[in-house]
């Protein structure tokens, strides 16, 4: 059998994908190690996971969130993410070779494992955990797009003792295989000359009822229209103000109801028919819902569409822009704007969504095409084939 190690940067988001690819690798007799922040990684891959250390420098939990546009592009690569594979593609590497790795799957932001893969003639496969970066984002400003590619290079100079195997490209989409945990359905089809992409649809990890689960399920009325509100795991700084919205537009529906992720606690008093926690079991929590109010995060509209629920997304940042208008050009949803909804504008666009047969007509065929897709297994059989066709051991 093989050994793959996964490389992820310390972002929830980017490391969920991954996990029941994982448990998949697993069940088939592979050895399948991680590489990335410990604590956050057994917290979503589970206790026993193996991990392997990769700590890059402390980054403040707020920081960066009120940039938009290129200041946000800017932060996010000059300030964490070459700084975060600068100091960890020491350590990537040294786990690649503890594991005897076969193959190294790395999330698209996590530069050390491509630097450290290209090192020791190791090849790798992208994990795109967001439809975001399956496309050029910068093609239309060149400017940006040699900005990024200068720095990229100077990594690679600085990083790579055999350059000539990595390019600025390379390292952001493997040239030996993309995983897209979306569809062509949503994100569109494919550039011809890109790389190779695998088209796997979202990667949900069965989610199973235990004593840690402490969600109020008898909350839940079968009569009304359940909502669910989540901004993602970072964003809680930022997001007070549009979860109160929230809040009060869902007050404004008749025959509806709202469970809402208040991670950093910012709500209060809220009526009766809104629940907050601190989170929320979206994996079971999405059979129940009719509507997802969320700000874009590739995890959450895929594990909605594959639920057949239709959303209402306000971007706030990064990707999350692309990922909204992914949703509204495929019709399974509205696109609001941050900073400018109101509650009145938020419970217009859920009186659509959960009014309009047409939204639920649209996410109900994402969510089959994303079914179709094959997720976790498809995942597995993907990365499977690229150990026997590199000449690695299968």
């Amino acid at each position: 059998m093989s050994s793959f190690l996964l490389v992820v940067p310390p972002l929830t988001g980017h490391i969920t994908p991954l996990v029941a690819v994982a448990d998949e690798l697993r069940a088939r007799g592979h050895r399948v190690a991680w590489s990335g922040e410990p604590s956050l990684i057994r917290a979503l891959a589970g206790p026993e996971a193996e991990v392997h250390p990769a700590l890059g420098p402390p980054l403040g939990a707020d920081r960066g969130l009120g940039l938009r546009g290129y200041a946000a592009a800017q932060f996010l690569w000059e300030d964490f993410l070459v700084p975060l594979a600068e100091a960890t593609h020491e350590s990537v590497a040294d786990a690649a070779k503890r594991v005897d790795a076969d193959l190294l799957i790395c999330d698209m932001q996590a530069l050390a494992g491509p630097l450290a893969a290209a090192r020791l003639g190791i090849p790798w496969v992208t994990s795109a955990s967001t439809s975001g970066s399956l496309r050029d984002p910068f093609a239309a400003t060149p400017r940006v797009r040699r900005w990024l590619d200068d720095l990229f290079a100077g990594l690679i100079a600085r990083r790579c003792p055999r350059p000539a195997t990595l390019t600025p490209a390379a390292l952001e989409r493997s040239p030996f295989l993309v995983l897209a945990f979306t569809t062509e359905a949503l994100a569109g089809p494919a550039q011809v000359s890109g790389p190779p992409t695998a088209w796997v649809g979202p990667a949900l990890r069965r989610p199973a009822a235990g004593p840690d689960d402490q969600f109020p399920w008898a909350w839940l009325d079968p009569a009304a229209a359940l909502v669910v509100v989540t901004l993602g795991t970072v964003n809680g700084p930022v997001g007070g103000s549009f979860l109160r919205t929230c809040v009060d537009a869902v007050g404004q529906l008749r025959g509806a109801q709202a469970a809402v992720a208040d991670p950093s606690g910012a709500l209060t008093a809220v009526p009766d028919n809104v629940l907050v926690r601190p989170r929320l079991p979206m994996i079971r929590l999405l059979s129940h819902a009719a509507a997802v109010v969320c700000h874009g995060g590739h995890n959450t509209v895929c594990e909605a569409l594959a639920h057949d629920v239709p959303l209402v997304v306000a971007p706030i940042r990064d990707d999350q822009p692309i990922v909204a208008q992914q949703v509204a050009d495929a019709g399974a949803g509205i696109r609001l704007h941050f900073g400018r909804a109101t509650a009145d504008l938020v419970a217009g666009a859920l009186i659509d969504v959960l009014g309009r047969a047409r939204y639920r007509q649209a996410a109900e065929a994402g969510g089959a095409s994303r079914r179709a897709a094959g997720g976790a297994g498809a995942a597995a059989d993907h990365v499977e084939r690229v150990v026997r066709e590199t000449g690695r051991r299968g």
